[in-house]
């Protein structure tokens, strides 16, 4: 949490991801508002969450395996193992794949620092690429340089809701017989050249954070696949490594999501397209009113179609920018402000800044804007009000 917040406070999300909200009584626009949207489905959460509580079946039960059937229709994909969250997502589908110590896995730095907990909590090495300047996604361009015989996997980052360009990333994997992982915790939704992201590469796999745009109550992941075969070692790892109670076959983990998250999620996914677009639609009012204003704006690629979990622009003197927004009631995030490479936690991998110039320069100058599909016209208005007076310059007499 950065700083105390002003009262009196009306409202917070998470500490997580940089998106501590404090709302302030003065018509404050929240980062996310978790309130708005449960408001719209309240009977139906309710009921679902009474409904597993009076059948006391509460994890592997029948709305998690009717979830994940759900959710891998959704993706176009054959299969899907639902987890606790999305760092053990990402964790599973690696150790699916049989990535472990002294292995490299190629990815970029600017990315909650999830992505590389979980290529550490397998014992493997991250080998960071630079990103596409409009799309913040990995740059495909860089990935052959940094390829080493060590190196097992690719794991592209669909950053914001957009995804990353994965044709020339899937051509590059081929060619060198890797995996490609996706981490898709951004993009519920997305697709790229009209497939759903996740269902394209080896595994794909989601966090369902209570933030996402498809979101528990709670913690709750999970992964996509079209290779029955990691689909079943996965939901051997995932459960202390058993097919058969109290028989374990491999070291597993406890990674199982919990009943009532299932039941959460099912009530939400058939709303998923619906917000996406409504997102869309904000997107492209605060796309017309800042196209002058702001420094950069998001961009869709042609092959695209962005789910926009967060709407991303480039102001400068960002801190500035953002300490006067909060001021008007306006509540902002950085995503993220310090990339993976120059973290204190990534230091003995023995990374130093300047290599990856593009990253560097995109995280001291991209700021978070609301953005959720319960918006209203009035609140757009009011966060493009707002930047306006602080971006316009003062004048002197």
């Amino acid at each position: 949490m950065h700083g105390t917040p002003p009262p009196p406070c009306i409202y917070v999300v998470s500490k997580k991801c940089d998106v501590v909200n404090w709302g302030l009584q003065r018509m404050a626009v929240p980062l996310v508002d978790l309130k708005a949207q449960y408001q719209t489905i309240k009977p139906a959460v309710l009921a679902a969450i009474e409904r597993v509580l009076d059948g006391m079946s509460l994890y592997l039960g029948p709305e998690q395996l009717t979830f994940e059937r759900e959710f891998a229709q959704y993706c176009e994909s054959l299969d899907s193992v639902s987890v606790s969250n999305g760092t053990d997502a990402l964790a599973l589908a690696l150790r699916a794949c049989e990535i472990g110590p002294g292995d490299e896995i190629i990815t970029v730095a600017n990315t909650f620092i999830a992505t590389v907990e979980a290529i550490a909590m397998v014992g493997a090495t991250p080998v960071f690429v630079d990103i596409d300047p409009d799309t913040y996604t990995m740059d495909w361009r860089e990935i052959e340089r940094v390829i080493t015989p060590k190196t097992r996997a690719i794991m592209p980052v669909h950053l914001f809701g957009h995804p990353a360009d994965m044709d020339p990333i899937l051509e590059i994997a081929r060619k060198h017989g890797l995996r490609v992982i996706e981490d898709a915790s951004q993009a519920h939704g997305a697709t790229y050249k009209g497939r759903p992201i996740g269902g394209i590469g080896d595994i794909g796999c989601f966090s369902l954070y209570c933030s996402k745009t498809l979101g528990a109550y709670g913690e709750a992941g999970v992964c996509v696949t079209n290779d029955p075969d990691l689909a079943e070692r996965m939901r051997v790892v995932r459960d202390h490594g058993s097919r058969v109670r109290y028989e374990h076959e491999v070291m597993g983990a406890n990674w199982r999501m919990d009943e009532i998250q299932a039941a959460v999620l099912r009530i939400k996914l058939p709303h998923l397209d619906h917000w996406n677009e409504t997102r869309r639609e904000h997107a492209a009012s605060y796309t017309e009113k800042l196209a002058d204003v702001v420094a950069s704006t998001p961009e869709t690629e042609s092959w695209a179609q962005h789910a926009f979990y967060v709407y991303v622009i480039e102001v400068p003197n960002r801190d500035r920018v953002r300490n006067l927004l909060n001021e008007r009631g306006i509540l902002t995030g950085v995503h993220y402000p310090i990339p993976l490479h120059l973290q204190p936690a990534c230091q003995k991998y023995g990374f130093k800044a300047g290599p990856l110039p593009v990253t560097e320069a995109a995280a001291e100058r991209i700021l978070s804007l609301p953005m959720y599909a319960e918006l209203t016209n009035e609140q757009i208005q009011q966060v493009c009000d707002a930047l306006v007076d602080v971006l316009t310059p003062t004048p002197t007499h």
